[in-house]
C-alpha cells in the first residue's frame, strides 16, 4: 500500500493537466478576434485596412466557436485571413485556445499545405541557422 499511495497522488495531481491538454485538429478560417467577438464582418483580406487594427487572430470553426492560437505570431495568422486552415495541437477548452504544433492552409486545388510548425519558426528566429544567417564580420586588420 505504501508504494501505491505515491502513484495515486501523482495520478490525481496530473489529472487536471491531462484533462486540459488534449491533442486535436480543428478546421476553420482565420479571423480577427475583435470582428468575431463583436459579430462584425471581418477583413476581406490582407489588404483590408481593418486587418491592421486587429491585434489578435483566431480560428473560427463552422459551428461559430473560435480558438486562440497563442504560440503563433500574429503575422503568420494575418497572412491567411479568411482562408480555410487546419490547426493541430493541444486544446485547452478552459481558455478556448490551442497550442499549435502544425498549421495547414487549403490551396485552391483543395490540397493542404503546411504553413507553420515550431521547427520552421525556430529556424527563422535563430540568426545563425536561417536561410540568410547574420554573422558578425570576422575581426582582423
Amino acid at each position: 500500500m505504501k508504494r501505491l499511495l505515491p502513484i495515486l497522488v501523482l495520478c490525481f495531481a496530473l489529472a487536471p493537466v491531462l484533462a486540459f491538454a488534449a491533442p486535436v485538429t480543428i478546421q476553420g478560417t482565420v479571423q480577427g478576434y475583435n470582428c468575431v467577438s463583436q459579430g462584425r464582418t471581418c477583413p476581406i483580406g490582407q489588404e483590408d485596412p481593418l486587418a491592421a487594427t486587429e491585434s489578435v487572430f483566431v480560428v473560427l470553426t463552422p459551428d461559430n466557436k473560435y480558438y486562440f492560437v497563442p504560440n503563433v505570431d500574429r503575422a503568420v495568422m494575418a497572412r491567411h485571413i479568411n482562408e480555410p486552415v487546419r490547426v493541430s495541437g493541444d486544446l485547452n477548452p478552459q481558455y478556448s485556445s490551442i497550442r499549435a504544433t502544425k498549421i495547414e492552409a487549403q490551396q485552391q486545388s483543395g490540397r493542404w499545405r503546411t504553413i507553420w510548425t515550431p521547427q520552421q519558426q525556430d529556424i527563422f528566429s535563430d540568426p545563425g541557422i536561417g536561410p540568410y544567417p547574420y554573422r558578425q564580420p570576422s575581426g582582423g586588420g
